[in-house]
């Protein structure tokens, strides 16, 4: 019997995609399948970003490109930054990588070891803690609370970090929650880290564009005091509706940008070409389809939130930023992952249960409401006929 590594008996997975494959092969066998389980926009990708990516493919722009990516991508990644912080960011700061994970992968790979302590939201993004894991590190859960918004306290967070942490990972607009923390926190959190100056800090920023009802979104970027331990994570797959282009970008501190280059060059070599040139249209074309696309998602939320706490046994909290929602379920009686799995199986309402998304998720399951209203109307309709049966 082949012996791998310990370290891949530790990975974990991330649970939507086997919902998803469950949620598939029952629509292949028949059965009327409304997936609010994935997290990804319902969305086409605009037309002008694709006919980006095929003239750039006419026009011959199919080989290797620089494992950051190239300077014109970087460049209109570092425009779009400054567009919506105000912050001047180099383009040799920031690399382009095929997808949001990339960037994770590669921070906590960077800080993760035996002995050392990774800060992480709970309930959070499950390869976090996945990844973590994966190094040896010790995952350090920061509660996200329903009864604070879902967002994080800085008081809380700041009473984790000791002499062996090594990363906080923090992320708002949040998933699985819809959270956005404000700015009051994340200000005393990182005026506090000034007594943890050897303690990076990776912001996962992927929703930056999604929030509701007159929530800011604070990027990290704009505290020019924790550039230097500053790793950011962002990309195209939400704001554009390019999730299966996997197309992201991330901003390096200067003393890891050449580390993460030589990741790059051994492990992914680069993105592909045509994809880039699409992502440069993303970002300076025009953005009806993306104003268009939040409109939406701001009716469906309202919709997903009315509808479930029309229902006797559960309750949600109005999410603030992102796409999904959190309903606390613990009044059903079930436990949350036996929910989401009857809830599929027996009505064929795709879910995630919150327990995928850490500990502090049970009694919570989360609807992504990147979907149709009429579909998201036939699912709550499903929901509550279940939950009151």
């Amino acid at each position: 019997m082949l012996k791998t590594v310990s370290n891949f008996d530790r990975i974990g997975e991330e649970n939507a995609f086997a919902v998803l494959a469950r949620a598939n092969q029952l629509a292949a066998s028949g059965k009327d399948v409304i997936n609010l389980g994935i997290g990804q926009p319902d969305f086409k990708t605009p037309d002008h970003i694709v006919e980006a990516a095929i003239k750039a493919l006419k026009d011959g722009h199919h080989g290797y490109t620089p494992a950051t990516g190239i300077l014109e991508c970087r460049e209109a990644v570092a425009r779009r930054i400054d567009s919506l912080t105000g912050e001047t960011v180099s383009p040799e700061n920031i690399i382009v990588v095929p997808g949001g994970k990339v960037t994770m992968f590669a921070a906590i790979l960077m800080f993760g070891k035996p002995g050392a302590e990774i800060l992480y939201p709970d309930p959070g993004f499950p390869i976090y803690r996945s990844m973590i894991e994966f190094t040896g590190a010790t995952p350090v859960p920061v509660p996200i609370r329903e009864e604070n918004g879902f967002a994080f306290s800085a008081d809380e967070t700041l009473s984790l970090i000791n002499e062996r942490t090594r990363l906080l990972i923090i992320n708002s607009p949040a998933n699985p929650t819809g959270g956005v923390t404000p700015r009051a926190e994340i200000e005393k959190l990182v005026a506090d880290l000034e007594r943890w100056p050897d303690l990076a800090l990776m912001s996962d920023e992927i929703y930056d564009v999604m929030t509701y009802d007159g929530e800011e979104h604070v990027s990290l970027l704009t505290f020019p005091e924790i550039h230097d331990r500053l790793i950011v994570l962002n990309g195209w797959s939400k704001t554009w509706a390019m999730t299966g282009w996997r197309m992201g970008w991330s901003v390096w501190p200067d003393s890891l940008y050449d580390k993460v280059r030589k990741l790059a060059v051994n492990c992914w070599s680069c993105v592909n070409a045509p994809a880039q040139y699409a992502g440069i249209a993303a970002i300076d074309g025009p953005q009806d389809a993306v104003t268009r696309m939040l409109e939406a998602f701001d009716r469906r939320r309202k919709l997903v939130v009315d509808g479930l706490n029309a229902m006797e046994s559960i309750s949600c909290a109005t999410p603030k930023g992102a796409f999904y929602a959190f309903p606390n379920i613990k009044k059903t009686g079930w436990k949350a992952k036996e929910l989401a799995s009857a809830l599929l199986e027996e009505t064929g309402v795709a879910t995630i249960g919150g327990p995928d998304f850490g500990i502090l998720g049970e009694g919570y399951i989360r609807l992504s409401y990147a979907n149709s209203e009429e579909n998201i109307e036939r699912a709550l309709e499903r929901i509550k006929a279940f939950v009151e049966r």
